[in-house]
């Protein structure tokens, strides 16, 4: 057994997300049904511990949204899971909220393929996230979020650690506490569930953990953008048939006006919801209700009570 060996199991051996449950060492003797409801029991932990670090979660957003504010980039890495969960949360972001596809990134180490099929060694790459930081060109209006379940994986790691030294703000999350991850980011986001139901099976409660924490990220990132009006998502992409039946739909729940208004004022809107809205709601027209947007830099609110 080699040294190098003896040490990686030392530490996976000391971290929360690694712990062997006794209690459940027998779970495959029992029922489908007592193992659904071990694992719902297990899973009510999680928005717990969320809860715990919302101090931490909404400083972090604060300071993301500021330097999107400016033309930032929202920017996650990450390995295995974790970089899955942070590309899927970077792809939903043009459908929801109409965003560039290049202003919310997911990247996972290894590459698009790492989506579907592990690639070896790559995790264990702090030059490979530099490089993958380097191609995007990152700076200081940019907000890069290493993801970790353990907190100690080199390629989140040294993705933190290359955006800090870029200047670009930075995020470590993790589910482990005094996590390596943490410590190297500006903003460390511990969330610490417990063991898993199947000892280091992170894509479990860790990676619920990191799911809510992300959406959290960008969800309330872009409602201070001014992406939303209250609950309802202004900004949405109408890409197919039931994306433009949901924009119709908002129209009419921020509006109350009837449907013969709301495709008027879609059509002078080119199809952007928050501008119909305004078309509603302000009797302007079509250049009016752009030029009002423009000047709030896309808070509706703000369009429809514009300053002198």
């Amino acid at each position: 057994m080699s040294t190098t060996y003896s040490e990686l199991r030392a530490q996976l051996a000391s971290l929360t997300t690694e712990a062997f449950r006794p209690e459940l060492a027998e779970i495959d003797r029992l029922s489908t049904l007592e193992i659904a409801r071990t694992m719902n029991g297990e899973d009510r932990s999680v928005p717990a511990a969320v809860a715990r670090r919302l101090p931490e979660i909404a400083a972090a957003i604060d300071a993301t949204a500021e330097r999107m504010a400016r033309g930032g980039r929202l920017i996650y890495l990450g390995a295995g899971t974790a970089g899955r969960l942070g590309v899927l949360d970077a792809s939903e972001c043009p459908p929801t909220f109409n965003t560039d596809p290049s202003q919310v990134v997911g990247l996972i180490a290894g590459g698009p393929s790492a989506m579907v099929q592990a690639v070896e060694g790559a995790e264990d790459s702090k030059e490979l996230a530099a490089a993958d930081l380097d191609a995007l060109g990152v700076g200081p209006d940019d907000t890069v979020v290493g993801i970790s379940a353990s907190g100690r994986t080199p390629y989140a790691i040294g993705a933190v650690e290359h955006a800090r030294a870029a200047g670009a703000l930075t995020i470590g999350l993790s589910c482990n506490e005094d996590s390596a991850l943490a410590a190297a980011a500006e903003h460390g986001i511990e969330v610490v569930a417990g063991p898993e139901l199947l000892t280091g099976s992170t894509r479990l409660k860790a990676g619920t953990a990191q799911k809510l924490v992300l959406n959290m990220i960008s969800t309330i990132t872009m409602i201070r953008l001014g992406k939303t009006y209250g609950n309802l998502m202004v900004d949405v992409r109408a890409s197919n048939e039931k994306l433009r039946a949901r924009s119709r739909r908002i129209v009419a729940l921020a509006t109350g006006a009837p449907d013969e208004q709301i495709e008027a004022a879609l059509t002078a809107a080119g199809g952007e919801v928050k501008n119909a809205i305004l078309i509603i709601l302000a009797g302007v027209d079509g250049p009016t209700a752009a030029q009002r947007l423009k000047d709030s830099r896309g808070h509706l609110r703000a369009a429809l009570h514009p300053t002198p």
